[in-house]
């Protein structure tokens, strides 16, 4: 059995991504920086039939980042399928002039730091399977920056450019990089931001290995 390790795993996309990959039979490794949140997504996973176990890490501190992918791999199988998705903190969200420079240390930790640590944490792993996908999960201000939200912008920015020069460089091995960006948010009621129907398109994104960057939706003008 191989793995999905879902990273900045919660209530709300990450459980439906899990039950949508495991429902493929894939094992899922859920990885946070609370215990019992994981421990408590992974039983209610194990009591519907599934294969899960939770892991602690926090993306800015790699070492753990890294420890707990090593763990995952371990315990339940060698990992096909990464999804980088933490919630940017609060803190990240400042207009452009009220942001200094020690003010992007944080996202720049999170989202492009976080996200090399991981993808060369498995790509070895995908390597050896022979394929594989890494999968980026980002707001719409990574391809449309916005002045409310400047540390997440320039980071997601930073991170977008990264996948897709993964995904340029990984492709002739048959391991995939995708991008999926979410314009409004998850849920809230509209259809297409349904944790249930993104979950359905990171598994199409998976299965497909079709383009790099995949929309929700449109971008609001």
């Amino acid at each position: 059995m191989t793995t999905l390790a879902i990273i900045g795993a919660g209530q709300g996309l990450g459980l439906a991504v899990a039950r949508r990959f495991a429902r493929e039979g894939l094992s899922i490794a859920l990885i946070a920086r609370d215990q019992a949140r994981v421990d408590e997504l992974a039983a209610t996973l194990v009591a519907e039939g599934h294969t899960a176990a939770g892991f602690v890490a926090d993306v800015r501190d790699r070492p753990s980042l890294v420890s707990a992918l090593e763990q995952a791999a371990s315990r339940l199988g060698p990992i096909e399928v990464l999804q980088y998705s933490p919630l940017p903190a609060k803190e990240f969200m400042r207009p452009v002039l009220e942001t200094v420079a020690d003010d992007l240390v944080g996202p720049v930790e999170f989202s492009i730091y976080g996200a090399a640590a991981a993808a060369h944490q498995v790509i070895p792993g995908m390597r050896s399977l022979g394929g594989g996908t890494l999968l980026f999960v980002n707001g719409a201000s990574a391809v449309r920056p916005r002045d409310g939200v400047t540390g997440t912008a320039v980071a997601f920015a930073g991170e977008s450019a990264y996948a897709e020069l993964l995904h340029g460089a990984l492709a002739p091995e048959g391991i995939h990089v995708g991008q999926l960006i979410i314009p409004l948010g998850i849920g809230g009621g509209d259809p297409a931001h349904e944790p249930e129907v993104l979950a359905d398109t990171l598994w199409s994104m998976h299965a497909d290995k079709g383009d790099f960057r995949v929309y929700a939706a449109p971008l609001p003008d």
